[in-house]
């Protein structure tokens, strides 16, 4: 797993970029967001340990996926290909969880893959309601089964299930199982809702 170093440089360069990209200064993403302009400072100059909630809020005042700030900014030179010992992983520090970054690094594609490995008796809320782009987002369950509330509404997914979705309205991922439960994250942004900066 990469360094958590080296990934907290990533994610402060990449979140400076994304502000940079969309003329947005601290005080108007911390507005947006709700994130505290000295959390989002800190965070830029890679002096702390963002939560999975916390870049969310962040990701979806920036008009992208929590997935785009773990990747690179895209170039035509990039590979296609992303071999499992280059896929960044991140741990959220709250909840345990592990995400890794299946798709090509750079590489411009609608398409966002993740594997994500939820540790028994995890939780993980996602309170992010608007979003400054629509982001549409499916579930696959590879192992185990995790419960999911989209809204008012709950799911509970086994192995092999599929949920399909749109990133709208707050979301609550629960492993109330005793082993880890493994699903993919298929994410897509449509370009044309929203105003907000693509991965």
């Amino acid at each position: 797993m990469e360094e958590a170093s080296t990934l907290h440089a990533h994610l402060a360069t990449r979140l400076r970029d994304l502000r940079a990209e969309s003329g947005m200064t601290l005080d108007g993403l911390s507005e947006r967001t709700g994130v505290s302009r000295s959390m989002i400072s800190l965070i830029e100059r890679g002096e702390s340990s963002p939560t999975a909630a916390v870049l969310d809020k962040l990701a979806a005042g920036l008009g992208v996926t929590l997935a785009s700030l773990f990747a690179e900014r895209d170039s035509r030179e990039a590979s296609p290909l992303a071999r499992r010992a280059d896929q960044r992983v991140w741990r959220d520090p709250d909840s345990g969880y592990l995400r890794r970054n299946l798709s090509a690094p750079g590489f411009p594609s609608p398409i966002e893959l993740v594997e994500v490995i939820m540790p028994p008796g995890a939780r993980v809320a996602y309170d992010t309601g608007h979003r400054a782009s629509v982001v549409h987002q499916q579930i696959w369950i590879v192992e185990g089964e995790i419960e999911l509330t989209l809204g008012e509404e709950t799911f509970r997914l086994g192995m092999g299930d599929c949920l399909s979705m749109r990133l709208d309205q707050p979301t609550l991922f629960r492993n109330h199982a005793e082993r880890p439960a493994r699903y993919l994250v298929a994410l897509a942004t449509d370009a044309r809702a929203g105003s907000g900066p693509q991965r």
